[in-house]
């Protein structure tokens, strides 16, 4: 819908009775405010809506009562609500006279000034991005944290570890559910409903299919889009997923590491650049057939991954996946089709508009706009100062990183093994990000202030892997 008459028109001709405001806070989460769709108007497209943007993360200097502004073309039917209700994303705006201004801080605004920094550059004008959305489903989870009890316990049926339970059967051996069929695959009509409903919300899908692990894990992989607009989809196809779950008595999750000793769950971004609609990565004769742009993109990934982290990876469990095995990237560096390196390259894309490369370190705990446009201004800086990855060090490493002798693993630089060395090396080095106005200085401040909050809160926390180790000492 691009006007206000159509979506007036789309509530009374669907019975709507409510419109759902959905927004964003510092850490990535839905946020939403509803008003009966009988008061949407033009006034609500001017105006917007007020809410108080230090319940949401962010601290700024003007004063904290801001208006949200819808965008329609994000309006969706909820499939999720009993009464009919129809959901918008939109952009945060300060209140100011003569007219309102965007909040620097909010996160679509923030991509949306990147893919401006893109265009000026004159670069490229647009950059597709496909995220992989790995995740977990399971039958039963809880979790405490007490003075007196601390620990969590979950369930999935079809796990190895319920083989002797009388009743269960169709069990799946442990890292042996990559793409295994039914009766195996339990949860395949909530996954293909999940899709129809990605569909449903003008999100492609590519596919759905079980991954590695065998206690309930999962991929969905939309086709490539548009970076701000991937954002939102991020957002839409996370809320759709868990709602889903829910109402197949399920529940699922995208935290990268829900089990010891389990494949971790990533969220892999394909990416590449566009100008004139024509690709500028591609170029036959270059490694893997990518140009020298896209190599010096590649670059600017590989000289900024650390920073990178404490936005791509900002949850102390992100660190508890990036560790070797498991198909983890934990080493600095660029390959064709190899999945232990940083940056991959899908031999597959044979085409030269699907010429692209893969980060693998972000995961789904990521605020998604900071995520996909941190990405873009690393890459712009790469690009800008010829960051060549091969001249720095960084690959081709077409072997196994994991087989290599331990000598020569010494050798290789890899991500950074937790959350506070992340937030340090973001400290340290985050001008590409604040490049062109596009990450607000203050903004990088306040994220890393509540990160350092989250992380001495967390340490004060006894495990219970610690009294199993010094208990009895």
């Amino acid at each position: 819908m691009k006007t206000v008459q159509e979506v007036i028109k789309f509530i009374k001709d669907n019975a709507i009775k409510m419109v759902d405001f959905k927004m964003v806070d510092i850490n990535g989460q839905f946020r939403h405010v509803t008003i009966p769709a009988n008061h949407f108007n033009e006034d609500i497209i001017k105006n917007g809506i007020g809410f108080d943007a230090s319940n949401y993360g962010y601290a700024v200097v003007e004063k904290s009562d801001m208006v949200f502004i819808p965008d329609i073309e994000t309006a969706m039917v909820d499939p999720f609500c009993e009464i009919p209700t129809l959901s918008m994303s939109g952009n945060a705006m300060i209140i100011d006279t003569p007219c309102n201004r965007p909040l620097a801080q909010y996160p679509r605004n923030i991509v949306l000034a990147a893919e401006q920094y893109l265009k000026d550059s004159g670069i490229a004008d647009t950059m597709l991005i496909l995220p992989e959305f790995e995740f977990y489903l399971f039958d039963q989870v809880g979790w405490e944290v007490k003075p007196n009890s601390i620990g969590f316990k979950l369930d999935a049926v079809q796990s190895y570890w319920n083989s002797m339970e009388e009743g269960k059967g169709n069990i799946v051996p442990k890292q042996k559910a990559y793409h295994i069929a039914k009766p195996f695959d339990v949860s395949y009509e909530c996954r293909s409903e999940m899709c129809m409903h990605i569909e449903d919300a003008g999100i492609p899908v590519k596919y759905h299919h079980p991954e590695v692990a065998a206690s309930g894990q999962f991929e969905i992989e939309p086709q490539l889009g548009q970076m701000s607009k991937m954002a939102d989809a991020t957002m839409t196809i996370k809320y759709i997923i868990k709602n889903t779950a829910k109402k197949y008595g399920k529940c699922a999750t995208l935290m990268p590491k829900p089990i010891y000793g389990e494949a971790g769950s990533g969220m892999h971004v394909h990416m590449l650049l566009l100008k004139d609609g024509q690709p500028v990565f591609a170029d036959d004769n270059g490694y893997a057939h990518l140009s020298e742009t896209a190599h010096y993109f590649m670059g600017g990934l590989l000289k900024h991954i650390s920073s990178l982290c404490a936005i791509t990876n900002p949850s102390t469990n992100s660190f508890k996946r990036l560790i070797p095995g498991f198909e983890a990237p934990v080493t600095v560096g660029y390959a064709t089709s190899n999945r232990s390196a940083v940056i991959r390259i899908p031999a597959y894309a044979k085409e030269p508009k699907e010429r692209r490369f893969e980060l693998r370190n972000p995961d789904a705990t990521c605020n998604p706009y900071f995520c996909y446009a941190a990405i873009l201004m690393a890459g712009i800086d790469g690009i800008k100062n010829k960051i060549d990855p091969h001249a720095n060090g960084w690959g081709p490493y077409d072997v196994n990183l994991f087989n290599l002798p331990e000598e020569e693993k010494a050798k290789l630089k890899g991500l950074p093994t937790n959350l506070d060395d992340a937030l340090t090396a973001l400290e340290q080095d985050h001008d590409y990000l604040t490049a062109g106005g596009v990450f607000p200085e203050i903004l990088i401040k306040n994220f890393i202030k509540g990160k350092r909050e989250e992380l001495k809160e967390l340490s004060k926390i006894p495990t219970p892997a610690e009294f199993d180790k010094y208990f009895n000492m």
